[in-house]
Formats: C-alpha cells, sequence, structure tokens
C-alpha cells in the first residue's frame, strides 16, 4: 500500500476542528468523526501501518486512552505485542513509573516493570503530539525498562507546539497529519 495524498484527505476531512475548546484560543482537533466511520478508521490505521513498516520493532507502547486505539491496531497489524502505559493506580502488579510535565503541574504513566524485557526495540504510538510530554514519558518507559525506541508514530502533530523537540534526538517521528498553524483547518 502506498500513502497517497488522497488517502490522507480522506483521514484529514474526518479530524474536526473545534474552536475555543478545552479554552478560549485553542483549536481542538477532534478524532471522535474519524474513529465513528469506518473507512476512515481503516484508511487511518493502514496509513499509519504503512509509515512504520520499515521500522523494526518487537512490542508498541500507547499511552490511554486515544492511543490505545491506535496502538491496538498497529500491534495487531503488525502481529507485535502491545505494552498498555497507564495513569497511576491502574496496573495491579509492579509497575515502572515516569512523570512528566503538564501546561500546569504534572503527571505520571507507568507500565508493568516486565512488560518491556531488556533488548526489546519499542514502537511508541499515540493519536496526538503536541507539547511531547506524553511521548517522551513513554520514551523514558521503554528505556527505564531496557529497551529502545524504535521509532515513535503519531495519526496528528501540532508542529506549531514543536513537540518534536522534546523526543531525544535520533528517534524516527512520523506523523500523518502535521498542522503547522494553530488556527489552520
Amino acid at each position: 500500500m502506498n500513502i497517497t495524498e488522497r488517502t490522507i484527505q480522506v483521514i484529514r476531512n474526518r479530524i474536526r476542528s473545534v474552536p475555543d475548546y478545552p479554552s478560549p484560543g485553542v483549536v481542538f482537533r477532534d478524532i471522535t468523526p474519524l474513529m465513528e466511520d469506518g473507512p476512515s478508521l481503516h484508511a487511518a490505521v493502514d496509513a499509519l501501518a504503512e509509515a512504520t513498516r520499515s521500522l523494526d520493532y518487537d512490542r508498541v507502547i500507547s499511552a490511554e486512552a486515544r492511543g490505545f486505539v491506535f496502538g491496538t491496531a498497529l500491534a495487531y497489524r503488525s502481529r507485535k505485542g502491545l505494552v498498555l502505559a497507564r495513569k497511576p493506580g491502574k496496573l495491579p502488579r509492579e509497575v515502572i513509573s515516569v512523570s512528566y510535565e503538564l501546561e500546569y503541574g504534572t503527571d505520571s504513566l507507568e507500565v508493568h516493570a516486565d512488560a518491556i524485557p531488556p533488548g526489546t526495540r519499542v514502537l511508541v504510538a499515540d493519536d496526538l503530539l503536541a507539547t511531547g510530554g506524553t511521548a517522551r514519558a513513554m520514551c523514558e518507559l521503554v528505556e527505564k525498562s531496557g529497551g529502545s525506541v524504535a521509532g515513535c508514530a503519531f495519526l496528528i502533530e501540532l508542529g506549531f507546539l514543536e513537540g518534536r523537540k522534546k523526543l531525544l534526538a535520533g528517534y524516527d517521528v512520523i506523523s500523518l497529519i502535521n498542522y503547522h498553524d494553530p488556527a489552520a483547518e
């Protein structure tokens, strides 16, 4: 499969721009219309799978909640395992935890301590790369576990927020849709 401009346009057309949400001046990129439309969701998953096909990885890590949608689909398509990065207190066994900065405060993500064996190559997958905090935390979880980051894949990148800069140099970063202008449709 080849990712065509038509495919990208199909995906882009199903991303709804919601002005002034969650606060004035912010344009929220709502992917629920894309997820509700079977052919569009299929196109998005196929395009992400194609974009990451050349990466060598053993597992996929995704953060809750929307990241689970794309992480699960990529893991399934590539026949790889899935590592769930959860908010604190959601996993029942011993965990590895990483804290990261939010716009106002901090948050944490956790994985089971045995989810990423040393030497495992892991694809970081999420719906959105914004400021880079969540993606960076997932990369840190991989490395803290003894694994290595094979690459990072996102449906959407808010390029104007420069989240790529939070990711360590050397990571392959793939995004299907990049909004360089905060007000652009």
